[in-house]
């Protein structure tokens, strides 16, 4: 048994028997980790934290090789992003990339990058007015970092550039050219502006992508694709994303 000291944002937690929650974390160290913190609802105090949904804590925890849930013996709150409290909007987009972190992301794997991207998202979201940029950014970065990403570099098919009039297709997971569209019929147009904006929000820092500004068109082209290109491949409806 190890004892583990981590840096973990709060997914979501529940109710465990008469006193106790489990907790749903995805921490900078070990990826997403599920930790049970006895007596906190009988006492609160016990710990410096009470598990505020999204909030980050620094945790120490003892890691069980024959378990899927660990014991938290210390939490304590670091960070909390009171911007988005009391905002649906803002909590439906934090739920949202908690819930895609969650349901994605593998059991006790670290990535690191997935951590610091869902980290300034959280801080990004507090402060930030349009919602559904940071949303779509979110979705291209976190697709990128989790090895899910759209074949966007080319023609899915032949591997040649997509042209001047790119489509891109659900079922082949990507752009495809004027001259491969026999082979994807349900390929849909796209615009180059929308994979031009794909392409650099991937490409570029966090920080570097909070300078773009989206149109409304732009933003309606990616919701389609990225959504859909989500539930299709992924095969996981996301509850939260229906009220983005």
């Amino acid at each position: 048994m190890a004892i583990i000291s981590t840096e973990a944002i709060v997914l979501r937690s529940i109710d465990h028997r008469e006193t106790s929650k489990i907790a749903f974390f995805f921490t900078r160290r070990r990826g997403k980790v599920n930790g049970v913190l006895k007596g906190i609802r009988k006492d609160p105090r016990k710990f410096g934290s009470l598990l505020d949904k999204f909030s980050v804590n620094d945790i120490v925890y003892y890691e069980y090789r024959d378990s899927e849930i660990h014991l938290v013996a210390q939490c304590d709150m670091k960070e909390f992003f009171p911007g988005f409290r009391g905002h649906e909007k803002r909590i439906i987009a934090a739920d949202y990339a908690s819930e895609l972190v969650l349901k994605l992301m593998p059991l006790e794997e670290t990535n690191e990058a997935v951590y610091e991207l869902l980290l300034n998202f959280l801080r990004a979201l507090s402060v930030e007015r349009d919602v559904s940029r940071l949303v779509h950014m979110f979705q291209i970065k976190f697709l990128a970092l989790s090895g899910f990403r759209p074949h966007i570099d080319s023609c899915v098919v032949c591997g040649k550039g997509f042209g001047d009039r790119p489509r891109f297709s659900m079922v082949k997971g990507g752009l495809v050219c004027s001259h491969c569209l026999h082979r994807a019929p349900d390929a849909a147009p796209v615009s180059r502006g929308a994979v031009a904006t794909l392409m650099y929000i991937e490409s570029r820092p966090w920080a570097g992508c909070l300078k773009l500004r989206l149109s409304t068109s732009i933003k309606q082209e990616l919701k389609r694709i990225l959504n859909n290109f989500l539930v299709f491949h992924l095969e996981k409806n996301i509850r939260s994303a229906k009220y983005l």
